[in-house]
């Protein structure tokens, strides 16, 4: 039986009130939450309290849970002894580039995967996402090799390049793509004329820009805190990277705690302040990505 028209709008208007109401949740949930906040804050609270002792205080029992008055000398010894400001330098460079060129080779190849057609496609899919179950520790002896050969020990393209392109990056853009991107609209701008080029750059990067910010804010950081390939290809004194320099903080008959939580705190400070500086857009386009017509 058809219902009446005022009844179907009465239906209209209520699912309408209800999409556009605020949802609060009750004082479990704030419970739940603020118990998780605490437990991911706790490392980097607890870092910085142990920067800010002295190495004699932190073998103490109990250990110190406050702050102490040490904070800026033990950051003054981490920036001298690591070199700090020179590793964090090269881990702004090699991050940028890596995520950078991560992010532009997956949309590339992503896009072919998901909407271009050409033989044995899914085939090489299958290999690439293969690449994902073989362990980085098999290909370290022929990579280490190869950078040798080619005179790039100790300097930041032998990390950079190896790493420019992911299977999970590949995956990911192809699986995003797939959905987000009509194929209507790519088959449309080829009979409008416009070559592949024209069609990523006008069609392809504005549908992925949400996916691309995802994947380059994890790209940047797990290149950030980077440490297997990095403490092979590079060394301390010479092109170090954040997580290659603090390896130094640990030298010495009787380590400084105190000065390898410092070290630690500032290599950790500049992740941080990307997140408050750039988490809006990154949340704005994660949820722009999310959201359908």
């Amino acid at each position: 039986m058809a219902r009446l028209p005022h009844v179907a709008q009465g239906d209209d208007e209520l699912r309408a009130q209800r999409a556009g109401r605020q949802l609060h949740g009750g004082r479990l949930t704030y419970a739940v939450l603020t118990v998780f906040t605490a437990g991911s804050l706790f490392p980097l609270i607890w870092t910085a309290v142990a920067a800010s002792r002295t190495n004699t205080r932190l073998a103490q029992t109990p250990p110190p849970f406050w702050f102490g008055s040490h904070l800026f000398r033990n950051l003054r010894i981490a920036w001298t002894d690591a070199n700090m400001g020179t590793a964090l330098l090269n881990t702004t460079i090699v991050a940028g580039c890596i995520a950078a060129g991560t992010v532009f080779f997956s949309t590339l190849a992503g896009f072919a995967f998901a909407k271009l057609r050409f033989r044995f496609k899914n085939l090489l899919l299958i290999l690439v996402i293969g690449t994902m179950m073989v362990p980085p520790q098999l290909s370290v002896v022929p990579l280490y090799m190869l950078v040798a050969k080619l005179s790039w020990t100790d300097q930041l393209q032998a990390v950079i390049l190896p790493t420019l392109v992911s299977a999970f990056g590949v995956f990911f853009m192809r699986q995003y793509l797939v959905e987000a991107l009509p194929t209507e609209l790519v088959e449309a701008a080829r009979v409008d004329g416009a070559s592949s080029w024209r069609v990523v750059w006008h069609i392809v990067f504005p549908v992925a820009r949400p996916a691309m910010a995802v994947l380059g804010m994890l790209t940047f950081v797990m290149a950030w805190n980077d440490f297997f390939w990095p403490i092979i290809a590079l060394t301390q004194n010479g092109s170090p990277t954040v997580q290659v320099a603090l390896t130094g903080l640990g030298r010495g008959y009787i380590p400084d705690q105190s000065v390898i939580m410092a070290g630690a705190l500032l290599g950790t400070l500049p992740l941080l302040l990307a997140f408050v500086l750039f988490g809006r857009q990154i949340v704005g386009g994660i949820m722009q990505g999310a959201v359908k017509g």
